[in-house]
């Protein structure tokens, strides 16, 4: 049991300390060019179809806590009469 542990352990070990570093290439250059041009688009919908998804859940998400948020406060406004 500990000589199969012990094993396990050295391969994860290897496995993680010799593993080759990818060269990355770097996209600063392309993202600064799509965001500054003026193409008359916010910013925040620059990025593609999933700022547009984004940007739409949020508004939704934020139109459904301020109608639920007024729905509660005319409830708690009108208390229901006890009998």
């Amino acid at each position: 049991m500990f000589r199969t542990m012990n094993a396990v352990q050295q391969m994860a070990r290897r496995s993680i300390c010799s593993s080759a570093r990818r060269q990355v290439e770097n996209k600063v250059p392309q993202k600064q060019k799509l965001f500054q041009e003026d193409n008359g688009m916010p910013i925040h919908l620059k990025g593609g179809s999933g700022d547009a998804l984004l940007y739409r859940a949020t508004m939704a998400l934020t139109v459904l806590g301020v109608g639920f948020t007024l729905y509660e406060l005319a409830k708690a406004s009108f208390p229901q009469k006890k009998d």
